[in-house]
């Protein structure tokens, strides 16, 4: 058998083999993106910063629907911020897109001493602290555009077992796969809710990104930033309230300086979770503004946070 499609066990993601398809037309220009991808991540890591934010300018000044949501974005969520200083994060939020790409090429093929150069990981005390007290690790996170590097990088100092939805072009899900998989333990499908749940019980540390609008379906509308009735999972906490499990957030960052990369473990959320699902998906959003509010340019303001709204029948805010 030549191949088999990228298929979900009882709690783990498949590697999707490589297809004899995958040589047909219709995959030349994924081909050709991957090459030029991968050519241009073995160049000097600050040149793949310059080229990035060379490009994430022209994306900036030709415009898009991501352009619009971003802003509408940081309108919604910082209203008494002046233009001049939401023009100034929106257009270094694009240069931050743009170093993004490349540095999907760096999380997917660097090899393991040149990603380990470029990271600073601090407070994994906290979580060695809690598995000797027999707890189990949860780690929450954000969609901060430097994702592929991030999470290669901190899968070396600690593997984790990660969500994970598989790219709709079956030859970019063939490359995807692998380089997320380089350094984490293994990837359950976004769906499999008893997948996490049995890996948190078994041990192993599970990470879990609550910051986007999953829509109407097991959220509650509570305060993000400045928007009041913000639709946000509850799925956070069915992961939360797995027995003896310790809850912390994971907090990246590149420095501005070209050096690299910090990750931060914070120590366990105290009194966390409780029996109030308002209370507990508010103190996670809280978490996470405080997050963001550390690097606002390099956050993933180009999704669309705030499309489901309480009354259904209300018009888009991104219109």
């Amino acid at each position: 058998m030549l191949s088999r499609e990228c298929t979900v066990s009882r709690n783990k993601v498949l590697q999707p083999d490589f297809k004899l398809a995958f040589l047909l037309p219709k995959y030349w220009l994924t081909w050709l993106g991957v090459f030029i991808l991968y050519s241009i991540s073995w160049l000097p890591y600050k040149w793949q910063l310059g080229l990035g934010r060379i490009l994430g300018r022209l994306l900036f000044k030709i415009g898009s629907k991501r352009k619009h949501v971003a802003d509408v974005n940081l309108k919604l969520c910082f209203p008494d911020m002046s233009k001049q200083e939401r023009n100034r994060i929106l257009k270094e939020n694009f240069e931050n897109t743009g170093i993004a790409l490349f540095e999907t090429g760096m999380g997917w093929w660097w090899p393991d001493w040149r990603v380990k150069r470029k990271f600073n990981v601090t407070g994994l005390e906290h979580i060695e602290n809690a598995k000797q007290a027999g707890q189990n690790i949860y780690i929450l996170a954000m969609h901060y555009l430097s994702a592929e590097i991030i999470g290669r990088g901190f899968g070396h100092s600690h593997p984790l077992v990660i969500f994970y939805r598989p790219h709709n072009n079956q030859l970019m899900e063939f490359f995807q796969f692998r380089g997320r998989g380089r350094s984490n333990k293994y990837m359950l499908g976004k769906r499999d809710v008893k997948g996490l749940m049995k890996a948190i019980r078994a041990g192993d540390s599970c990470l879990y990104l609550p910051d986007q609008d999953y829509g109407r379906n097991r959220s509650v509308f509570v305060p993000f930033f400045d928007v009041k009735e913000t639709a946000s999972t509850t799925g956070t906490l069915i992961f939360a309230r797995q027995p003896r499990t310790k809850t912390f957030m994971l907090i990246p960052k590149r420095h501005d300086d070209g050096s690299g990369y910090s990750v931060e473990i914070t120590p366990a959320l105290d009194n966390f979770p409780t029996d109030n699902d308002i209370n507990d998906v508010t103190r996670v959003n809280q978490e996470v503004e405080k997050a963001i509010l550390r690097k606002p340019e390099q956050y993933m303001w180009l999704h669309r946070r705030f499309k489901t709204r309480p009354d259904p029948n209300a018009p888009s805010v991104y219109k």
